[in-house]
């Protein structure tokens, strides 16, 4: 098999993984995650969704979320070293990361994100897709002015769970089109478990033959359907450097009833079981590469704990395997 032997790790927990969870996350607690995470070794941290917290009280602590962990003296040595990342979906959410930037404790990256499919962006942003190319096109210069990097995120390549199948070669012509106005990067995500290994892999070859930079790409997978370790693998294969994952697998469409009172999130959720939907998972995936002779830049064993840690946060048994029965043992255990 041939895969890239060093890796580059995002974790998206505390903003993706978080924002389907019905009962709300305490500040203390996400930023703590944000702080262990980077003491582990990350340097992609997706930290919280700067649209408005009406419809997503996920977020309603997006400010103190972004001034504790630019103030944190756990990272203080290391803050200047990490990506932070803040959703902005729409405008007035790009407005507010550049404000906050030019005050000093804004994100230094944002994410703006289209959907091959026209439903499920519509769903998303309220727009059409002629309309928020139109927005985007005016945004990304602005917030590059501003010093943020600006990441374009393409959805629903591999389906769609309004419309159904949709045509892979339309996300490689988005993608070359977030650049062509400004990305420092583009996500390629499957955003409800469509994808399949075999697919996964045709698709990441053609992307890289249109756009051969890989490190410019990061890989996105949700596993409803558990494939998400073999989607990696195929996209490995394939030639990506760049993966995001979440503690425990956690993650998905933002809730529609938080702390006891229902919300608007995104409307009505699409999976048939939302509490058996998710992205890969961090612990798994780590262990997985590890073991493989892949360097993840990561302390494995950290991670392991901050695994554990994230259970109980959530007050339950998450989707690693991994902090279940750990590492496989390196060195003879001198046991007969």
């Amino acid at each position: 098999m041939n895969y890239p032997k060093k890796v580059t790790l995002g974790d998206i927990t505390v903003r993706d993984g978080f924002q389907h969870e019905e009962t709300f996350i305490p500040t203390e607690a996400k930023l703590w995650l944000a702080e262990q995470l980077i003491l582990a070794g990350y340097r992609h941290i997706e930290l919280t969704n700067l649209g408005n917290p009406q419809g997503m009280p996920q977020f309603k602590d997006s400010d103190m979320l972004l001034k504790g962990i630019r103030t944190s003296r756990k990272v203080a040595h290391l803050i200047d070293s990490v990506s932070i990342t803040a959703i902005t979906i729409r405008e007035k959410a790009i407005e507010r990361a550049i404000q906050a930037r030019k005050e000093g404790w804004g994100p230094n990256r944002i994410l703006l994100m289209v959907s091959t499919s026209e439903s499920h962006h519509k769903k998303n942003s309220g727009l059409s897709l002629a309309e928020y190319w139109a927005m985007a096109e005016k945004w990304i210069p602005l917030a590059r002015e501003a010093g943020l990097k600006v990441n374009g995120t393409v959805s629903t390549i591999w389906g769609c769970p309004i419309e159904g199948p949709t045509e892979m070669s339309k996300a490689i012509d988005f993608a070359k089109r977030w650049f062509e106005i400004g990305a420092n990067d583009v996500e390629h995500a499957d955003h409800d478990g469509s994808a399949s290994p075999d697919r996964v892999y045709k698709y990441y070859s053609m992307l890289l033959d249109a756009i051969p930079r890989p490190e410019k790409q990061i890989v996105h997978f949700h596993t409803t359907r558990g494939w998400g370790l073999a989607n990696v693998l195929a996209a490995l294969q394939a030639g990506m450097v760049n993966f995001e994952s979440t503690m425990g697998g956690i993650g998905g469409q933002p809730a529609n009833f938080v702390s006891g009172v229902p919300v608007s999130g995104t409307g009505s959720y699409y999976y048939k079981d939302p509490n058996i939907t998710g992205l890969v998972s961090t612990e798994d995936m780590v262990v997985m590469m590890d073991e493989m002779g892949i360097d993840t830049q990561l302390d494995v064993d950290k991670v392991l704990e901050i695994g554990s840690m994230v259970e109980r946060i959530v007050g339950r048994r998450l989707r690693s395997e991994s902090i279940r029965n750990g590492r496989i043992p390196k060195d003879m255990t001198g046991r007969g």
